[in-house]
């Protein structure tokens, strides 16, 4: 059975997708989840005193948790050939939470990266504003933007999608032409604009500065400091930005200026595979808390559980030999 779009373009039939989002988010959950709901523990509790990059990882976590809770009801409609059983309102809420908390991730690295850049570029000037009171006033900004465009997006009603012949019910892809005109475009841009391609900018103009003035100190630390920049980098060309131009091209096939049935097929599969990239940066999160942390005592706080298991054994042992 083939499905057709309202410009007459045959929406091609990608049997992966079915076994890719799930494959994909059920390995972001085994190993984002605990670990982010660590790093979260860890930088919110843990680590003392309070700094402005434990303020933007512990958000960066909380983020990253958000869009977990919300993959195994995605997880269920991949399963499921792409029909949502849950419901319109449910279909809203979890798919704004899923998208917003993706952009927020993005927000909060750009945090982390600017951060990062003023330490080592202009450590002065740091000196001098590196109080938790500017990066919690920043997330706190953050959050109730991102609560405040969340909640008009559930309150404007229900979302139209296109007829799909076989009778399933989509959620959050396929929207009809009427939902982009009065509702996704308006989102799509301001969401595209300053949660997407500026911090990607951001972030790939910053940390190069950052690694070429580390690169001139001539010590381990430094060279180390280095590799962990490149890295984020890497990661950040990998989940991120794919995911940012291939919603660019989306976002003009929607509005008209890309017209081509081809084009418009290539970007169909495209969308599926960097919103498969873009789950696992929850997973890879984790991996830099620990690499990037320099002031953080995860091997005294390993030390700390590790002496507490010994002395505990230690206690059962004396009270079986008594």
């Amino acid at each position: 059975m083939v499905n057709v779009t309202e410009d007459g373009c045959i929406i091609p039939s990608v049997e992966y997708q079915y076994y890719l989002f799930p494959a994909v988010y059920i390995l972001a959950l085994v190993i984002g989840l605990p670990g982010n709901l660590v790093a979260l523990f860890v930088f919110a509790f843990k680590i003392t005193p309070r700094t402005a990059f434990s303020v933007y990882i512990s958000n960066l976590a909380l983020a990253d948790i958000v869009i977990l809770c919300t993959l195994p009801f995605r997880i269920h409609y991949h399963l499921n050939r792409n029909d949502w059983v849950f419901g319109d309102v449910t279909c809203r809420i979890t798919g704004v939470l899923f998208f917003a908390n993706i952009y927020m991730s993005i927000c909060f690295m750009t945090c982390i990266c600017v951060d990062r850049y003023m330490a080592t570029v202009h450590p002065h000037s740091y000196l001098r504003m590196r109080s938790p009171w500017c990066s919690l006033v920043v997330s706190a900004v953050l959050w109730c933007v991102a609560a405040v465009a969340i909640l008009v997006f559930i309150l404007m009603g229900p979302l139209e999608t296109n007829a799909d012949q076989s009778g399933s019910h989509s959620c959050f892809e396929n929207f009809a032409k009427n939902e982009w005109n009065t509702r996704l475009v308006a989102y799509s841009m301001l969401s595209l604009i300053f949660c997407s391609l500026l911090p990607s900018i951001i972030i790939l103009v910053c940390y190069p500065l950052a690694a070429r003035r580390i690169s001139m100190i001539k010590t381990k630390t430094a060279q180390r400091a280095v590799r962990v920049i490149y890295t984020i980098l890497a990661i950040t060309l990998l989940c991120f930005l794919p995911n940012h131009v291939v919603y660019l091209l989306h976002l003009l096939r929607r509005i008209d200026v890309i017209k081509s049935c081809s084009a418009a097929n290539a970007i169909y599969n495209a969308r599926r595979v960097t919103m498969a990239l873009v789950t696992l940066n929850t997973c890879l999160d984790p991996v830099l808390y620990y690499v990037t942390t320099s002031h953080c005592k995860w091997d005294r706080l390993k030390m700390t559980w590790l002496c507490g298991q010994i002395r505990r054994s230690r206690g059962v042992y004396t009270i079986a030999m008594s």
